[in-house]
């Protein structure tokens, strides 16, 4: 039986401005698993980016419950990989840990351990300027990694790249994510993208937002390229996009 991380139950938020209140997202509800990858899709300006800074408590929700089974340790990674350009890639692997004044010598090992596993270990002492985007965006999840959260909250993390860079960087944070044992909540309005890494997927509606559908995807492989093969991708990627398509 799945453990229950997190629930999720009739959450809104309303922003008040000039023109008046403003609803963003209505009475939307979820659970998230221990140690599954969801995803959150839906049109540009629906109101995913709130749900997830909701989530991590970067922004408050007009109503609602957000129920934890214990108290968890949230990691955010932008869409951005913001790299600060005078720290070496140690020193940037290292931030999150010293915001948090956890900069303990088993932490500092535990993060040089996965630089070091994954790929980085000769590129310590570099900066950002000489990585490429997808190795910067690796260092950017092993930052969010080294304060070992219980959930990682992800959005759109591969949109500053180019599509190539996209696909191998995704091939990347899908291989750390399981190597690690995460629970992650990504948004992206990417169909192809969500179906390549997820294991369930919510769609949302326009403005203000409610879930439309909830898909458990069953699509064979053990990377996002080899599931982008499989037979039944095209029929989940249709299903999706007339999803999206219509109007609420």
């Amino acid at each position: 039986m799945k453990n229950k991380l997190l629930e999720v139950k009739n959450l809104s938020k309303n922003y008040h401005t000039k023109m008046g209140e403003v609803k963003a997202i209505d009475n939307i509800s979820f659970d998230v698993y221990e140690g599954e990858f969801l995803c959150i899709i839906g049109p540009s300006g629906c109101g995913k980016s709130t749900v997830l800074n909701i989530l991590a408590n970067l922004d408050d929700k007009s109503s609602g419950d957000i129920i934890q089974n214990k108290k968890l340790k949230v990691g955010y990674m932008l869409q951005e990989d913001a790299l600060f350009p005078w720290l070496n890639i140690l020193d940037n692997a290292l931030l999150g840990l010293n915001i948090r004044h956890e900069l303990t010598p088993d932490n500092i090992a535990y993060t040089k351990c996965l630089l070091e596993k994954y790929g980085l270990k000769d590129f310590l002492e570099k900066y950002p300027h000489q990585l490429s985007g997808g190795m910067r965006q690796r260092v950017a999840l092993i930052r969010t990694l080294a304060t070992k959260p219980d959930i990682l909250l992800l959005d759109e993390p591969f949109s500053a790249l180019d599509y190539v860079s996209r696909l191998s960087v995704s091939e990347d944070v899908s291989d750390i994510i399981k190597s690690e044992h995460k629970t992650v909540v990504m948004i992206t309005h990417d169909i192809s993208e969500a179906l390549s890494l997820a294991d369930r997927i919510i769609v949302l509606s326009k403005r203000p937002s409610v879930i439309k559908n909830v898909y458990e995807i069953n699509i064979s492989g053990n990377t996002p390229m080899e599931r982008r093969k499989a037979k039944n991708f095209g029929e989940y990627y249709n299903e999706l996009w007339r999803d999206l398509d219509k109007n609420v």
